[in-house]
C-alpha cells in the first residue's frame, strides 16, 4: 500500500473553532495547516517511518513579538520619563537588540513561512527599527560621534549635539510616517491592532518633536504615552497567548476582520 499522503479536502474555515488564528490573535487571518491523509481517508501517522514528514504545525509568533516590542517600549518609555533619575538612555542597547529586535524578525519570519503578510511586515520592520535605535547609541558605530568630528564618541552635549538631536527626529519622523501606513492597512484587523498602532504613531510624533525643539514636556508627555503604548502591544500579544488551553480566560480584540 502506498505511503504517499495527500490533503484533505480544506474545510469552510470556522471562526468559532480554537484553530482560527484570527480569534486567537488580533493580527488577521493566518492559515491553518490541516492534518494530512492517506488515500483511505485515514490521518497519516509518521511514528513509524524512518524518515518523518516535515509537515509540522507552527507555533502562534505573536505574543512573542508584541511582548519584545512592548517590553522595549516601556523601559525606553521610562527612560524618557526618567524615572529613578535616569538621564541617558544607552542602557536600551541591550534589550533593543535583542529582546525588541532579534525576537520581532524571527517572528516575522514565521510569519512569512504562515502566509501572513501584514504580520511578517510589520514585526520585521519594528525589528529593525530597534536595531537602528540601538546603533544610535553604541559608541563602536561611531553615528553620534561623527557630529563632532570625533567617529566612535558618543557625545550628546557635544559640538553637533543640535544636529545629532535633528537627525534622530528624522528618524523617528519617518518611522511616525510607516507606522501611519501600517495603521492604514490594519484598519480591517481588529480594534486592539488598531489602538496599537494609533497610540505608536503619536508617540513616535511626541518623541520626534522633542528632539527638533528639546521642549521637556514633549519628552514627557512622549514617555507617558509610549508606556500606554506599551501597555496596548502586552494586550495584543496576551490575546493570542492566554488560550483556552493554558488559562481560564481569554482578553477580547474586537474582531474586524471579514466574515465568510
Amino acid at each position: 500500500m502506498s505511503l504517499l499522503t495527500q490533503p484533505a479536502p480544506a474545510p469552510a474555515l470556522d471562526r468559532n473553532s480554537q484553530n482560527s488564528r484570527e480569534k486567537e490573535g488580533p493580527v488577521g487571518y493566518q492559515p491553518v495547516q490541516e492534518p494530512y491523509r492517506t488515500h483511505s481517508g485515514h490521518i497519516a501517522n509518521d511514528d513509524l517511518i524512518a524518515v518523518a514528514s516535515s509537515h509540522r504545525r507552527i507555533a502562534n509568533p505573536v505574543p512573542m513579538a508584541m511582548y519584545g516590542f512592548g517590553t522595549t517600549l516601556l523601559l525606553y518609555s521610562l527612560y524618557n520619563l526618567h524615572v529613578a533619575g535616569v538621564q541617558t538612555p544607552n542602557a536600551i542597547v541591550s534589550v533593543a537588540i535583542c529582546f525588541g529586535g532579534f525576537t520581532q524578525v524571527l517572528a516575522g519570519l514565521w510569519e512569512f513561512v504562515s502566509g501572513n503578510t501584514f504580520g511578517a511586515t510589520l514585526f520585521v520592520s519594528y525589528g529593525c527599527f530597534w536595531w537602528g535605535i540601538a546603533t544610535l547609541f553604541v559608541p563602536f558605530f561611531g553615528l553620534t560621534g561623527t557630529y563632532d568630528g570625533v567617529p566612535n564618541i558618543y557625545s550628546p552635549q557635544g559640538l553637533g549635539a543640535t544636529e545629532t538631536a535633528d537627525a534622530f527626529g528624522l528618524y523617528l519622523f519617518v518611522w511616525m510616517g510607516i507606522t501611519l501606513v501600517f495603521l492604514f492597512s490594519s484598519l480591517r484587523s481588529s480594534v486592539a491592532m488598531i489602538a496599537f498602532l494609533a497610540l505608536l504613531t503619536v508617540t513616535l510624533g511626541l518623541l520626534g518633536g522633542y528632539q527638533y525643539m528639546q521642549m521637556a514636556s514633549l519628552e514627557r508627555a512622549g514617555g507617558a504615552v509610549g508606556c500606554v503604548t506599551a501597555f496596548a502591544a502586552y494586550w495584543c500579544g496576551s490575546s493570542s497567548f492566554f488560550t483556552p488551553r493554558t488559562t481560564y480566560f481569554q482578553l477580547p480584540v474586537g474582531d474586524l476582520s471579514l466574515k465568510d
